[in-house]
């Protein structure tokens, strides 16, 4: 080939490269736009898959904009509303103390989710890792005819191996046991290298589920999409949710020094029905087969005195109920709002409302961690500090470990507990659950623990100095927190 040969073949490969290029941004900008996503989120899709096209078609492919479809179990969930509404006839006439707006914000969550405000008998606040395998370990050492398991993180660590083995037990007893597991938070349980270990405890009977399991050989997989929930249910009367997941990570007896900083719930009662319906619907998604044994999963529980909701959350939704209910609390505050998060990077619509509260005078208090598992969204975090502050919330960093709880306190009777951290991906990508409780004495326990939490704290200044290339990193984080 002479030289103006090869020119000429180079321009014309260039060219072509070119319309190719340009073809695919017009398609993939389309697609993007046709989905209907949120205006801040869908332009940050634009931007990447432009400025990156190959590479960013790629990653659009395993963690763009999803849904997933489900099969409702629409009898299982009407039989749960009907058992309820003896609960909320209860509630409406003997609502202790509850505030005013309570009713008009349960009907919120109701319309979101579907899950009516119901009662418990006792409440119980779980303030580490080891607190609550220790209720776990004896709610299943007192289970009659079912355990069900839902977690994100599952070790087969320390105190991983201990709960399993508890379960593998109690299995052989002839107890139903099931265990559903997130396919990307517990990769070691999965692996070949503890399978000794499962299988031990499929062998005693235990059943075993994979929430979409992290296959790359599908042409689309879900690895964007997953259950962050944590939930435990007992014979359908005992349940435990929040933030703890199954970890030596998280377990002050085995880690005394580093030990991440969280909190759970125990529930005894009623409101256990709907977190076993959520559970339920999950395990039939994961696992294909519908469940068996109405009766025995939704026992018949007398009402408590102690109202509580049950708050579910997902992409198979439009719902976003966990992210409403909270827009609604903060919308709602009179007195003060205390939000502690290991992972902050709000919404507009959370921010706002945040940032409105303390400008109308009520007290708010942010607990973030100085450092979380996740540089980048730690220095998202930050990029909000400054119009936090410039509306008067106080800004305060845990010290030392990792700080992982996710509570929600407003006024002296609403408190919320749960798997949700304060950002886009649990609002709108992830499964989650959560508790509200409407009641003055649970809102005073985690105020005093919230209190107990400052004492390791240090309160952001409002000059808070940043270098000119930190503050670059955190301006960028921020450019990509509608993603993360």
């Amino acid at each position: 080939m002479d030289l103006p040969s090869f020119f000429i073949a180079g321009h014309n490969w260039t060219f072509w490269l070119g319309w190719v290029w340009t073809l695919s941004s017009i398609v993939l900008t389309t697609w993007v736009v046709l989905q209907r996503r949120s205006p801040v989120s869908t332009l940050a899709w634009i931007m990447v898959l432009n400025i990156m096209p190959v590479i960013g078609i790629a990653v659009y492919a395993y963690f763009g904009p999803q849904r997933v479809k489900r099969q409702r179990l629409r009898r299982w969930h009407s039989r749960a509303a009907l058992m309820s509404q003896r609960d909320v006839q209860r509630l409406r006439t003997h609502r202790p103390n509850a505030p005013g707006w309570a009713l008009q914000h349960a009907a919120l969550i109701e319309a979101s989710c579907g899950m009516p405000a119901s009662s418990v008998q006792s409440v119980e606040i779980l303030p580490s890792g080891g607190a609550t395998l220790a209720a776990l370990l004896a709610a299943i050492d007192a289970a009659q005819h079912h355990v069900h398991l839902e977690y994100y993180i599952f070790e087969p660590d320390q105190t991983g191996t201990l709960l399993l083995n508890a379960l593998t037990a109690k299995a052989r007893t002839g107890v139903e046991v099931r265990l559903l597991v997130d396919g990307i938070g517990s990769p070691a349980l999965l692996s070949h290298r503890h399978r000794r270990l499962v299988d031990g405890f499929r062998a005693a009977g235990g059943e075993l589920a994979v929430f979409h399991p992290a296959r790359l050989d599908r042409l689309r997989p879900l690895v964007n999409l997953r259950t962050h929930r944590k939930i435990v249910v007992v014979d359908g009367r005992v349940g435990l949710l929040g933030g703890i997941n199954v970890t030596d990570d998280e377990n002050e007896h085995f880690r005394p020094h580093d030990a991440y900083r969280d909190t759970h719930l125990l529930l005894r009662g009623g409101a256990v029905r709907w977190l076993q319906y959520v559970f339920l619907q999950d395990w039939h998604y994961a696992n294909g087969r519908p469940p068996r044994g109405e009766a025995e999963f939704l026992p018949d529980v007398a009402p408590g005195d102690l109202p509580v909701q049950i708050v579910a959350s997902g992409p198979d939704t439009d719902g976003e109920a966990i992210h409403r209910a909270m827009i609604d609390a903060l919308n709602m505050a009179r007195q003060r709002i205390w939000l502690a998060t290991p992972y902050f990077v709000p919404t507009e619509a959370a921010l706002l409302a945040l940032t409105n509260a303390a400008l109308r005078g009520v007290q708010v208090k942010l607990i973030v961690p100085e450092r979380s598992d996740s540089r980048i969204v730690t220095a998202a975090a930050r990029s909000y500090y400054q119009e936090l502050q410039a509306a008067g919330v106080l800004v305060f960093e845990y010290r030392g470990r990792m700080f992982h709880a996710k509570t929600l306190l407003v006024d002296n009777h609403y408190g919320m507990v749960g798997s949700a951290n304060f950002d886009n991906r649990s609002f709108r990508l992830n499964f989650e659950v959560a508790a509200v409780v409407y009641d003055g004495a649970f809102n005073e326990q985690l105020a005093r623990m919230f209190d107990d939490d400052l004492s390791q704290c240090k309160l952001v200044p409002a000059d808070r100095h940043t270098p000119p290339a930190q503050y670059v990193f955190e301006s960028l984080a921020r450019l990509g927190s509608p993603l993360l």
